[in-house]
């Protein structure tokens, strides 16, 4: 699985909504962490696409996969 640090998630809501970006993006078996700031997943994701997909809902990847 591949781990990436995301800020600005502060509830079930964020979490959920970084779910769907990541799921729109192409990962599955998607997890997100609220409390860890992190979401877990497989699969290829475009690292500049994730980037600017969480941007515009709020969050930044401070680390990418």
């Amino acid at each position: 699985m591949i781990t990436v640090q995301i800020q600005g998630m502060s509830c079930q809501h964020c979490a959920a909504t970084a779910q769907k970006v990541l799921q729109e993006l192409g990962a599955t078996m998607v997890q997100v962490d609220v409390a860890r700031g992190e979401a877990r997943f497989e699969g290829m994701v475009d690292q500049e696409a994730l980037r600017r997909a969480m941007a515009a809902q709020g969050y930044e990847v401070v680390t990418e996969p």
